[in-house]
Order: structure tokens, then sequence, then C-alpha cells
């Protein structure tokens, strides 16, 4: 179900739940139609990553997860 967003990408959020409790960040993606958004530098998460022609050795990579809008508070200013 979508919902309609208060938050834009671009804004300045801070997390009110979570691992991340109190930390301030920047929304990179907003995902309407799961209500998530993805804030930088928060519940980050290690991803296996198959090799490729650019990294032939694969590996993992730290990537931000996404983050239900209600835990996170739009920050004015």
């Amino acid at each position: 179900m979508s919902v309609k967003m208060k938050i834009k990408k671009g804004d300045k959020v801070k997390i009110i739940a979570g691992d991340d409790k109190g930390k301030v960040a920047e929304v990179l993606k907003v995902m309407p139609k799961t209500s998530q958004v993805i804030v930088a530098g928060c519940k980050i998460a290690k991803k296996a990553v198959k090799p490729t022609e650019e990294n032939p050795k694969g590996g993992f990579e730290n990537r931000e997860m996404p983050i239900h809008i209600s835990n996170v508070a739009k920050v004015e200013g």
C-alpha cells in the first residue's frame, strides 16, 4: 500500500528507533510503495558480491539497508 511521504530525498532525518537511534543523516532514497527510506551511513549490512570484470575476486561490501518511515523523523534546518 502506497503512502504519501513527507520525507524526500536529500532531507536530513534523525533515526528514532533501532541500532542507529540518535543518528542524524541524509536520505539517499525514498520507497513509497514499501514505506521505507535508505539513510546514508545507517543500518549497514554486509552483502556478498559475485566476481565481475571490475572486481575479479568478488567478496563483501557494506550497504545501507531500508528503514521503515515510522523509525525516522525529519530534522528542521
